[in-house]
């Protein structure tokens, strides 16, 4: 998408929400408000960066998106299934007995998951490898990895990062979900993770901090994978924890919390899909 429609997106960034809600509240599993923090970013990334044929999605040629951040399998579960790499239907499944879409994302389980996360702090290690063997290759593919705040607690972010660097591999960008919290606490009071985009300057690559919600800045940085500095791209992306439902956002209950009928039916309301 050559010139993106950004009421377009946000349509779709809404129904993604809205759906990511409706199948927490079924399989009765937590992790939404981390799950609604990236939807922008994954929106951003499948409408408009990636470069993969839908109909061949394990071409070798393809752009690869790894979500390391796997507790938020359900917010790419619904990427895909409304991109089309599956039936919508399937999302109906989700997390039940037999089901190929699991609590956290196993590679092959269904078309477009590149691989297995949820442990965290390796999805960024996987990436290095998908670059590297890319350039081995002398192949154009590009690799993308969003990972959490969280995450970056982790010394196997640091290790990843500092090798995709001492490369020069500029065909990998990461997009670091930065909704502030961890599992029990503040990011920066957990660990002092601040300055963040700092860190990821020191460590050499090319560091841009914008509003993680903010479509436009995320579809202008994704589209300049590399960028013709040499580097990899690391984008730290502010965003909120429960985005686009008001008494979600930036309240850690979410965490673990899984919504009731009654509170599904006013995020949808908000979230203007009924």
């Amino acid at each position: 998408m050559s010139h993106p429609d950004f009421n377009e997106l946000d349509t779709i960034s809404r129904r993604i929400r809205g759906k990511v809600i409706e199948m927490s509240h079924k399989a009765e599993t937590p992790h939404l408000g981390s799950s609604l923090s990236c939807v922008d970013i994954l929106v951003a990334a499948y409408w408009t960066a990636l470069r993969i044929d839908f109909n061949d999605p394990t071409s070798i040629t393809r752009d690869r998106f790894i979500l390391s951040k796997g507790h938020a399998a359900t917010a790419l579960y619904a990427t895909l299934a409304y991109r089309g790499f599956f039936s919508e239907d399937l999302l109906e499944t989700f997390n039940q007995d037999g089901s190929d879409l699991g609590e956290h994302p196993s590679r092959n389980s269904v078309p477009g998951v590149e691989a297995s996360t949820g442990s965290l702090g390796h999805g960024l290690s996987i990436g290095l490898g998908m670059a590297l063997a890319g350039r081995i290759q002398n192949s154009d593919f590009r690799v993308f990895v969003t990972i959490s705040d969280g995450e970056c607690n982790e010394g196997t972010v640091w290790e990843a990062a500092m090798a995709i660097a001492s490369y020069k591999l500029d065909n990998i960008a990461v997009i670091i979900d930065y909704n502030k919290w961890q599992a029990t606490g503040r990011s920066n009071e957990v660990l002092a993770l601040s300055p963040l985009r700092a860190k990821w300057d020191a460590f050499g690559w090319q560091t841009h901090e914008i509003d993680g919600h903010d479509m436009k800045a995320l579809v202008s940085l994704l589209s300049k994978v590399p960028d013709g500095t040499g580097k990899p791209i690391a984008i730290v992306a502010n965003t909120v924890k429960g985005k686009g439902v008001s008494f979600m956002e930036d309240d850690n209950n979410w965490h673990y919390r899984v919504p009731n009928a009654d509170e599904v039916q006013r995020a949808k309301q908000e979230l203007k899909l009924v």
